[in-house]
């Protein structure tokens, strides 16, 4: 019996180890001289749309493939796994990214971005949301005034380039 689970233990601890490996691999970035960072599938700027353009174009639609450009106001605080961007009239919009195959440096915050991928609404549920407020480093007494649902615009992004603040 304690041959099992010793086997399992050390099997255990090498699963962590790879899943570790693929966190960091995945988290990798690619600078530019020109200060342009690119995480995920390496994208362009051109042809990008001011997130507060991209809300007049998404209309009544359910969703909407498009390349985003935006200022990073927050970004998970626990790896980097999510961030949001938002207009100048404080309207937020949550960015993920796809497959999880590329995270955020959690000091993002304020910088310019540009990604491409697309913008759907969902409803999310309390749990998540809870979830993401802590993630952010909300207080607890925010965390537990979350009761509703909430729908909410979200995009999921293949590729996203942050510009270095100057």
């Amino acid at each position: 019996m304690k041959k099992i689970f010793f086997l399992l233990l050390v099997l255990g601890l090498i699963a962590c180890q790879a899943d570790t490996q693929k966190t960091e691999e995945s988290s990798s970035t690619e600078t530019t001289t020109d200060g342009m960072h690119y995480y995920g599938a390496k994208i362009t700027p051109d042809d990008a749309v001011p997130y507060a353009k991209m809300l007049g174009i998404l209309g009544d639609a359910d969703s909407l493939n498009v390349k985003v450009s935006g200022t990073i106001s927050s970004v998970c605080q626990k790896k980097g796994c999510w961030m949001r961007i938002s207009d100048d009239n404080g309207e937020e919009m949550l960015v993920q990214f796809e497959d999880y195959g590329f995270f955020m440096p959690k000091d993002a915050s304020g910088q310019k971005v540009v990604m491409d991928g697309y913008a759907y609404t969902e409803t999310t549920d309390v749990k998540t949301l809870k979830h993401y407020a802590s993630d952010a480093g909300q207080p607890q007494e925010v965390i537990d005034a979350i009761t509703e649902p909430q729908k909410e615009l979200k995009f999921m992004a293949k590729g996203v380039i942050i510009y270095d603040n100057e």
